[in-house]
């Protein structure tokens, strides 16, 4: 799986069930679901707190660095999104500003981060949901960090060489805990870790390198995406090895965009298509 280098970001508010009223026929359900994308998102910008605007509504304020959503259902369309660095919207000047598209279909995670050299940047990824032999995981490795290429170890073995910001690199093993760490690339020289990884059978675990070099705030992220040996299945999760349960495969139901801006306590999917893809 290749990341896209497309400006990506998503706000969730609160939190927001709706279900399909009674008269709407399952068929219609589906096929609305259908029309949909099942998205999470990451602040991975340390330092940065940012409120968030479609036009000039706020979604979410207060959207802290560290922080990653549980997975919402979000109908496809086009949306102007501003961000602003906390406090300073709706009248100042944004941060960043992007007309974006909501994809149907797409299990996405969408993570703003810093660029290898420090600056703010939104890219989406797309997890991959295939299925996953007996016996084994998953591992996905996204270098969203301000720093060089690094290469990924599995107990001291180098699995990942010379990853890049803002690519990814993703493999199959066997089930099991292992011990990870970042290196810079070509050396022994420890940029993150050692953490344990505990990888479950049927799993993607995707861990997230986010965080300045520069600054000495380097940290891990990690998000499961569980049930690849059956029906896909997800839970956001905390810091390394820390998993919190939640069924990424629940329905939340089919909702319209309108109905998302008046209650003011959802999400949007924000992605732009590279001019290249």
């Amino acid at each position: 799986m290749n990341a896209r280098t497309t400006g990506a970001f998503l706000a969730a508010g609160t939190a927001v069930v709706l279900s399909v009223s009674a008269g709407v026929p399952a068929l219609a359900a589906s096929q609305a679901e259908d029309e949909q994308a099942t998205v999470s998102v990451l602040h991975a910008v340390p330092g940065l707190t940012v409120d968030v605007y479609a036009g000039d509504k706020e979604l979410l304020p207060d959207f802290a660095p560290g922080t990653l959503t549980d997975p919402l259902k979000l109908d496809a369309g086009s949306y102007d999104i501003k961000i602003f660095k906390d406090g300073e919207g709706p009248a100042g000047t944004p941060a960043i500003e992007k007309t974006v598209d909501v994809p149907a279909g797409a299990n996405a995670t969408l993570v703003a981060h810093l660029t290898a050299d420090g600056k703010p940047a939104l890219d989406a990824y797309v997890n991959d949901t295939s299925k996953i032999p007996a016996g084994k995981a998953r591992v996905t490795v996204r270098h969203v960090a301000a720093a060089p290429a690094v290469d990924v170890r599995a107990d001291g073995t180098p699995v990942f060489k010379g990853l890049e910001n803002p690519k990814e690199a993703a493999g199959e093993v066997d089930a099991g805990s292992i011990s990870a760490d970042v290196v810079l690339a070509g050396t022994e020289t420890v940029a993150l870790g050692p953490a344990t990884l505990d990888l479950a059978e049927g799993s993607n675990t995707i861990v997230y390198a986010w965080g300045s070099a520069a600054d000495e705030n380097l940290a891990l992220k990690t998000q499961i995406v569980t049930g690849m040996h059956s029906a896909p299945s997800g839970v956001p999760a905390g810091e390394t090895g820390e998993a919190v349960a939640h069924n990424q495969n629940a329905r939340i139901g089919a909702v319209s965009l309108a109905a998302l801006l008046a209650l003011g306590t959802t999400g949007y999917l924000l992605r732009r298509r590279s001019d290249a893809s």
